[in-house]
């Protein structure tokens, strides 16, 4: 593989060199924000329920307690869309007068240790006089019921629709009309570090520094500067080592406002450690939705039309700063996915009820629409008799690039050729064999296929497409090589785990010539790195390394204008590699180094044709691109107790360049680790009244390596090029496509039976009253 940078042939892309990131976690040495020692720590007291008016809250005597109207000064959380009839709802810091979900925060205690602090909060007593709860988005939308905040007008505050202008004619030329009503229940993105934040006061600058688990340094910072009231400079916001995000860090968390106005009212350290019943109560969910799709489709099993609706329960507040919209405005965008059908109609709402709020979670809409677009290929495949891979084989896009119902534009991909390679390396008609022959004998295996489209690596004009008042995109790298000739880039970009550093520092090594190990990633202080969004939305790799490819091409640029003068040759005849610039031809050369010694220490050399020093920077802002994969499993369902033993998964994905194949690897697999959780096992689980009943991991139930079998991985690479680097994001795929593969795989093993699952988790108890219903099972 060559790089697709302007290098001298290193080619560090490619590669799977070991990342950097991991020596001081497997040695013990990360830097976690629990950590850090602090004068007092803080614990907050929660609502037992869902929906009610705070009566009384007291503490004991003496004991130092926070409540609403300690906050007045400070403004609510309170994301914008302008678009999408949105109606902006705040957010309090604290409970104000009334709660809206179980696990809301209505006070905060704090004391010189976590052992007396976590003491005080067990003896506030909080009084609330119950009120009505609203846990369903259906009921929520009913009219008559009650609304969850009384400024509105209803429960729906976003709303989007689409129809495109043929869709009516084209929906009445339909052969056969296939519907599909999944559900997938709520899910908790459970990082292995739950949130944590220290809030620490300088007085000899009057500056607070703010260590926390956050995806976005910069706009935390920016959020709880304008929440507060105080200029960002009086704020310094770091994520040291985060022990996973996917999406739950993403957003702003009311908690770590309370820690940077009690740092600052102290005078001191302040710090606050989520537990894991903390976490899974009161932490963002995500993707609880009802959506269904219908499919029109001609006598030749082409998908001519798609009419959709899409409810998503999006909790009690909208989520800082992408707001409410994120999943039913991606639903509703890119619900089509892989597939070529130009006439789609659809409605999307989100809908507050008393629930915990909803923010991203990897993969974000794309797991549930992709569910329930591949459930309705199976099924189509099953009323026109033809195998599943047929129906997808007719319809999926194969000529780029292509423009979708909803405007997008896909790039290059190969979306048959995925599938084809898929369908080769599983051995489809051997598994038809061996499937027919396992059934005689009383035993039930299926394939389930998931063909999908991931948008990866999209800047400011797709999010501002959704009307987003704040509107994220663009990534800066300042790259500086120091007199010594190392280097140092400082990214807006802030990894959580995805090899980020690795990969970034591979792509500057190939474009300036040098080892990767002379290059430092420096991230995630507001101190120290440019202003950016975070990491996030599969776009870091594609963003930050575009940004870093621009900023590499200037040092290159410079270096080589001073080896022009330091060789006397001309800058067609300098080559950069190996850590030294070369006369090409000759065996004329000078390292790195000694360039970047001259250009701090003997600009005088240059005559005033190189500008001192050796800084750079480069500002990206891409639109946009499209990978996508192929995956399937097998599985074997016990269809006495409902058990799902998943036998094989394999993968064929296309992200374009692969930069690190060994990270490519195990952001793949890892997503689809998270993918069978939520096929199998994964739910939040509300009782009628708002109380949650699986607040312990004795109930909320992630995979463990026992439910994750071996993955089979291929790929292929289209350089596509709407990126710098080629590349496209990979990030979301794998907890994409799993679900629907596994959800596929289940209900094929079942076709005897004749029952459809379409919802996830597809938990034994699901299944078995599927079989119960069916009339076939007891």
């Amino acid at each position: 593989m060559t790089s697709p940078t302007a290098g001298s042939g290193t080619a560090w892309v490619g590669r799977s060199i070991r990342r950097v990131e991991d020596p001081a976690l497997v040695t013990g040495h990360g830097r976690f924000t629990a950590d850090l020692p602090a004068a007092y720590w803080v614990r907050f007291v929660r609502s037992p329920v869902a929906a009610g008016r705070i009566v009384r809250i007291s503490a004991p005597l003496g004991a130092n307690m926070i409540v609403a109207a300690d906050l007045k000064a400070l403004k609510p959380i309170r994301p914008m869309l302008h678009k999408f009839n949105y109606v902006p709802i705040g957010q309090p810091i604290l409970a104000d007068g009334v709660v809206k979900f179980t696990g809301e925060a209505v006070a905060a205690v704090f004391a010189p240790s976590k052992d007396e602090a976590e003491d005080l909060a067990d003896q506030v007593e909080v009084e609330i006089s119950a009120t009505e709860a609203l846990i369903d988005a259906t009921v929520a939308l009913a009219e008559g019921a009650v609304r969850v905040h009384a400024e509105t007008s209803s429960n729906v505050i976003v709303e989007g629709r689409i129809k495109t202008p043929e869709f009516d004619q084209t929906w009445d030329l339909a052969h056969k009309l296939i519907r599909v009503d999944a559900r997938s229940h709520r899910q908790n993105a459970m990082p292995m570090e739950a949130r944590a934040g220290h809030a620490s006061y300088d007085a000899a600058t009057g500056r607070v520094t703010l260590t926390c688990t956050t995806q976005m340094p910069h706009l935390t910072r920016t959020a709880i500067a304008d929440i507060i009231g105080f200029p960002e400079s009086k704020l310094r916001v770091i994520a040291p080592d985060v022990g996973g995000g996917f999406g739950q860090k993403m957003s702003l968390a009311p908690e770590y406002v309370l820690l940077v106005w009690l740092a600052f009212r102290v005078r001191s350290s302040v710090a606050w450690t989520e537990d894991r019943r903390e976490n899974l109560i009161a932490s963002f969910h995500s993707r609880d939705q009802h959506i269904s799709v219908e499919g029109a489709f001609d006598e030749n099993a082409k998908l001519i039309a798609i009419s959709a609706e899409n409810i998503a329960n999006i909790g009690a507040y909208s989520c800082f700063p992408t707001t409410c919209g994120v999943e039913p405005l991606m639903s509703m965008a890119e619900l089509p996915g892989p597939y070529d059908v130009r006439s789609y109609n659809c409605v999307s709402r989100g809908v507050t009820t008393h629930t915990c709020p909803m923010a991203p979670y990897r993969g974000v809409s794309r797991p549930t629409i992709t569910l329930v677009l591949e459930r309705l290929m199976d099924q189509a495949a099953l009323a026109f008799g033809i195998e599943p891979t047929e129906i997808r084989r007719r319809n999926l896009i194969d000529k780029f690039p292509y423009t979708g119902a909803t405007g997008l534009v896909y790039d290059e991909g190969t979306y048959k050729e995925t599938m084809e390679l898929a369908i080769e390396k599983i051995d489809l008609p051997g598994f038809r064999k061996r499937q027919k022959a396992a059934r005689s004998k009383g035993k039930f295996l299926g394939i389930g296929f998931s063909t999908f489209s991931e948008r990866t690596g999209y800047g400011s004009p797709a999010f501002a497409a959704r009307g987003m008042e704040i509107t994220p995109g663009w990534e800066t790298v300042h790259l500086t090589v120091d007199p010594s000739g190392f280097v140092e880039a400082r990214i807006g970009a802030s990894p959580h785990g995805q090899g980020l550093r690795t990969t970034l520092a591979q792509i500057i090594a190939d474009e300036i010539g040098i080892d990767p190990e002379f290059i430092n990633v420096v991230h995630s202080d507001t101190d120290l790195s440019p202003y950016g969004w975070g990491t996030f939305a599969s776009r870091s790799m594609v963003i930050s390394g575009g940004a870093s490819l621009l900023a590499a091409g200037k040092v290159r640029a410079k270096l080589i204008k001073l080896a022009t003068h330091m060789l006397e040759a001309a800058p067609d005849d300098i080559v950069l590699k190996s850590g030294s610039a070369h006369v090409i031809g000759t065996d004329r050369s000078v390292t790195i180094a000694s360039l970047a010694r001259a250009a701090y220490h003997e600009t005088y050399r240059f005559k005033g044709e190189v500008e001192p020093g050796l800084t750079e920077s480069g500002t990206y802002d891409p639109p946009g691109t499209f990978s996508n994969a192929c995956h399937v499993a097998i599985v074997k369902v016990d269809v006495e107790t409902g058990h799902v033993e998943i036998e094989k998964f394999l993968v064929a994905e296309d992200a374009g360049l692969i930069i690190n194949p060994m990270i490519a690897d195990g952001q793949v697999v890892g997503g689809i680790a998270q993918g069978i959780g939520n096929a199998l096992l994964e739910e939040i689980i509300y009782d009628d009244t708002g109380n949650i009943l699986t607040g312990t991991l004795a109930d909320f139930l992630p995979p463990t390596a026992r439910e994750i079998p071996v993955i089979e991985l291929y790929h292929l690479q289209t350089l596509t090029g709407r990126t710098l680097t080629k590349a496209k994001g990979l990030g979301e795929g794998g907890a994409i496509g799993a679900p629907a593969a596994v959800i596929n795989a289940v209900n094929d093993a079942l076709s005897p039976f004749k029952v459809s699952i379409n919802e996830m988790p597809a938990t034994p108890q699901r299944i078995r009253a599927a079989l119960r219903s069916s009339g076939m099972m007891t």
